[in-house]
């Protein structure tokens, strides 16, 4: 019997370097309010969010993610022939073929890097870190980019009053690599689908394609159970993660919630105890829910305006449609 041979890779992995990109466009609240039955107070008060960015025409799932690659490629002080694999998390690439990752891929100027697209909803960041994780130890790539990315504007229903607040539009990515020591924890992740009809689709593309709708499906949400589910289930994957990193809520440094709504973020702060050292992204605020990119735009960030600082110990953690979920403990970059 014939032997295989195995790949040597790193013997660990960290990120690198991050980058973002908001569209031009500043969507505040009273944008919203003129197809719903609202008030700013009230977004706010349920939400924390203030503005959002909606993408314009040019500002497409792919452009946004080159923008916010080419910063992220830049940060990590690497070039793009280097990048060995491309993943992009997204479901707002209303393409079924090819994926786009393949056209980020070649406009970045990467020389034929794998590339693909995985639907994880706004757990898809911590989804494609993991990845990303253990392609560079298995040793199929030395360095991979990975993108989240949304154009959630064009899946809003504007009067839906539960949801047209929510949704905002931007890319992040982060260049993960080679590390000599360990940079990002075992990955807590899973799903529950039973759950799946709490965050969904309104109808599937062929209800619209056949004329059964005259309406652009959407995204719905059965808010409370969402709620509910992220503040006490998800605390308790983020206190999984610490676990499994070894790192005590005292230890930490910075938190970093996939950005929702800022109700879940102040609910899982005090379930899990942080202290007031700790750092606790809210991007959401000004950004609203971006799904896949919330939280490499939150690191990006909170990097940016020295909130957070390099070597600072993160706990990210994403959760959303599906319902799924993906938790670890990185070190930034």
């Amino acid at each position: 019997m014939a032997k295989i041979k195995a790949s040597k890779g790193a013997p660990y992995a960290r990120i690198l370097g991050v980058g973002g990109y908001r569209p031009t466009r500043v969507v505040p609240n009273e944008v919203i309010l003129e197809k719903i039955d609202s008030s700013d107070e009230w977004i706010r008060s349920r939400s924390g969010i203030q503005t959002r960015h909606w993408a314009g025409e040019d500002e497409t799932v792919a452009a946004m993610s080159v923008e916010a690659s080419g910063k992220a490629i830049a940060d990590a002080g690497i070039s793009a022939e280097q990048i060995g694999a491309v993943i992009v998390s997204t479901v707002t690439h209303f393409k079924q073929t090819p994926a786009v990752a393949t056209e980020i891929a070649d406009k970045l100027g990467t020389d034929r890097a794998a590339a693909f697209d995985i639907s994880a909803g706004c757990a898809g960041f911590g989804y494609g870190v993991t990845l990303a994780k253990g392609m560079i130890v298995e040793g199929s790539a030395e360095y991979v980019l990975v993108i989240g990315v949304e154009r959630l504007s064009d899946l809003t229903d504007l009067e839906d009053r539960a949801t047209a607040f929510l949704f905002g539009d931007g890319a992040g990515a982060v260049v993960i690599g080679p590390s000599p020591e360990p940079a990002i924890g075992p990955t807590v992740w899973g799903s529950e689908g039973d759950k799946s009809e709490t965050i969904k689709q309104t109808v599937p593309w062929t209800d619209f394609r056949d004329g059964a709708i005259e309406r652009f499906p959407a995204i719905t949400q059965e808010g409370q159970a969402v709620f509910r589910w992220a503040v006490f289930e998800m605390a308790k994957v983020a206190q999984q993660a610490l676990d499994a990193a070894g790192i005590s809520a005292s230890e930490l440094d910075v938190f970093i919630p996939h950005q929702a709504n800022e109700r879940i973020i102040d609910s899982m702060v005090k379930t899990l105890k942080l202290p007031e050292s700790v750092t606790v992204a809210r991007d959401v605020r000004t950004t609203g829910n971006t799904s896949a990119a919330s939280i490499p735009l939150a690191m990006e960030r909170l990097l940016a305006t020295g909130e957070a600082k390099s070597g600072d110990t993160a706990l990210v953690i994403g959760f959303g449609a599906g319902l799924v979920y993906a938790a670890t403990v990185v070190t930034l970059p």
